[in-house]
């Protein structure tokens, strides 16, 4: 059955969905029709290194796609929608076995100024060593991107990919199997799009996978960015943390919805979560449900844990007393908070490079 297919034959999801509890999908979708399926512009893609210093030698970005199916465990609905919309918009990230890149890779992805769609397929092969940044921009009304694929045994992956449209819908699905040995460092930097709603699922299915899940989220004015997270272990020996950090302002609000399950079987798994919400006003608004299914009993640990609270006033008034005036220190707070998460991302150069993303973000939401 073709995507669009498959779409129409699928119930529209209902709100008692741990998925669509915040953001319901007619909020999402581009024309609030949910039987139709909109015509999609291709985005421009563009695949460079962080310093330009040397040529991409072992990794590509080619049309067409090869065995990247949708993980089992992710939800159909937005997968078929996202495939049946970028039906003239696959492309495949190829990255040969043993590849090591110095410098991260940048993927830019520029959604232009319609309706835009992407199908990426993930092919990393065995032993590779990189970060990997992927950054979608644009003036795109509705932006539908769906990652797909899987990392490579012994690979070891930073892998950012930056939400920074210039307003707008980014409807963002990830559905990425961890291969074994693989260590992943998975983050998330969003702060551009009016309205997010991510689904991002990662399936830890071969022993000795090593997975970090990382948010630093920015939110400001009216935006509404809805970010849910699953991780499942079903193979021995492997490990998981999901690091949540969210920075809400004017009268915006974030989700962040995170589930951890545990299969029979999963012998030694170790897994957390943890939310973290800073509230910058009175109308912010930011939730957070962790949750744990854990089938097997010999287990490492399995934990989970949120908190919010606004921002320190022992921490302003030092700041203050120490020369910075109030928005210096607000700023300065919002920014040590997100960065907290953003310094695991990766390397020195990858954090730099995030960090001054950050203030120019911060700097963006105060003009």
């Amino acid at each position: 059955m073709d995507a669009a297919s498959l779409y129409k034959s699928l119930d529209q999801p209902d709100r008692a969905d741990h998925l669509w509890r915040y953001t319901p999908w007619k909020r999402v979708h581009p024309s609030g029709d949910l039987d139709e399926i909109p015509i999609a512009a291709s985005p421009k893609l563009t695949l460079t290194n962080l310093d330009d210093s040397s040529a991409l030698v072992g990794i590509s970005v080619e049309e067409g796609v090869v065995g990247a199916e949708v993980l089992p465990e992710s939800d159909e609905v937005t997968a078929s929608f996202i495939r049946a919309a970028a039906k003239d918009s696959v492309y495949t990230l190829r990255v040969e076995n043993n590849f090591v890149s110095n410098s991260p890779v940048v993927l830019d992805i520029d959604t232009g100024d319609s309706n835009c769609a992407l199908h990426l397929t993930l092919d990393v092969g065995r032993n590779c060593e990189f970060e990997l940044i992927t950054q979608i921009s644009g003036a795109a009304p509705w932006t539908g991107f769906l990652r797909t694929g899987r990392i490579g045994d012994g690979t070891i992956l930073n892998d950012v990919v930056i939400g920074h449209t210039d307003n707008g819908i980014l409807l963002r699905v990830d559905s990425v199997a961890i291969g074994r040995d693989a260590q992943v460092k998975a983050g998330t930097v969003s702060s551009g799009s009016e309205r997010t709603k991510a689904d991002l699922r990662y399936k830890m299915g071969e022993t000795g996978g090593h997975l970090n899940v990382l948010g630093s989220i920015l939110s400001a004015k009216e935006m509404h960015l809805d970010h849910h997270i699953e991780i499942h272990h079903d193979a021995p020996e492997t490990f998981s943390r999901l690091d949540w950090h969210s920075a809400c302002g004017g009268n915006s609000r974030t989700i962040g919805t995170g589930m951890l399950r545990v299969a029979k079987g999963a012998r030694g798994a170790d897994a957390g979560q943890l939310f973290h919400n800073l509230l910058l006003s009175e109308k912010a608004e930011a939730d957070s449900i962790p949750e744990l299914e854990v089938s097997e009993h010999d287990v490492v640990g399995c934990g989970h844990g949120t908190a919010n609270g606004p921002v320190d006033e022992d921490q302003m008034f030092y700041l203050e007393s120490r020369g910075f005036d109030t928005e210096e220190a607000k700023d300065a707070l919002i920014a040590a908070f997100l960065n907290s998460t953003l310094v695991e991302m990766g390397s020195e150069a990858l954090h730099n490079w995030l960090a001054k993303h950050l203030q120019d973000e911060l700097d963006d939401l105060k003009s």
